[in-house]
């Protein structure tokens, strides 16, 4: 994200806002469950750009009838998110923290702001996904449909169907789903972690960029809600730095 920002422009998001407890005092957070994680490197708004590492392999993995019965899992539950706000934390390559509040509604539409002295904003309306720097008073904005977010935000999510499987893996209370969009035209590849207990719900995920550096979301406070309004999600015209009030 400002690499972020001016990298591409964007594609980790999202999958934003999904339900878990954050573990914002460990960088690693629960990587260390059942991955060795990768050392942090990178830019504050990274985590958002579509220019991420290649996968090792372009088919992904092939799946057991376990493993599958755990990706249809997390499919179900993206699919019965429709409204959640919360807070979250961002970890960037260089281990440098910001938070912030995120809303999510879907189908598609999430936004993120950045807690002072940022004055950054990312909001998704369904089509284009924005990332707005109100200091610098500069955009950035690609489709939402290249970024790995359609894949957890559109109306019927079926990752079986639409995603390449890059990793699945499960200890007593996590999951942990690597995955990229089967479409050659949206790039991106994403690491979510849901926690199992006492019910599936996401704790975060992580994003890599073609050096290798990582980016990390981790979210908490999620609360459902039905009462958001859908005008917090329009992507609003930034307003020349000279513009009168």
């Amino acid at each position: 994200m400002k690499d972020f920002l001016r990298g591409a422009a964007v594609a980790t998001a999202l999958s934003a806002a999904f339900c878990g407890v954050a573990a914002a005092q460990d960088p690693d957070g629960p990587t260390n469950t059942l991955v060795n994680p990768q050392p942090a490197k990178k830019a504050a708004v990274n985590g958002w750009s579509s220019e991420v590492a290649p996968a090792n392999s372009p088919d992904g993995i092939t799946l057991d009838a376990r493993q599958t019965k755990l990706v249809d899992q997390v499919s179900a539950y993206f699919q019965s998110l429709q409204s959640l706000k919360g807070s979250f934390v961002q970890i960037d390559a260089d281990n440098k923290k910001m938070k912030g509040k995120f809303m999510v509604k879907r189908p598609g539409r999430f936004r993120f702001d950045y807690a002072l002295p940022s004055k950054q904003v990312i909001v998704s309306d369904g089509q284009n996904l924005a990332i707005q720097d109100h200091d610098l008073n500069n955009e950035d904005r690609v489709s939402l449909d290249q970024t790995p977010f359609r894949l957890l935000l559109r109306n019927d999510v079926n990752l079986i169907r639409d995603a390449k499987i890059m990793e699945v893996q499960q200890s007593e209370d996590l999951i942990v789903l690597t995955l990229e969009d089967k479409d050659p035209n949206s790039p991106g590849r994403i690491k979510l972690f849901l926690s199992t207990k006492p019910a599936l719900e996401l704790k975060e995920w992580v994003t890599t960029d073609a050096q290798g550096q990582d980016t990390r979301i981790e979210l908490s406070q999620l609360i459902k809600s039905d009462d958001l309004d859908g005008n917090l999600f329009k992507i609003q015209p930034l307003w020349p730095k000279n513009a009168s009030p």
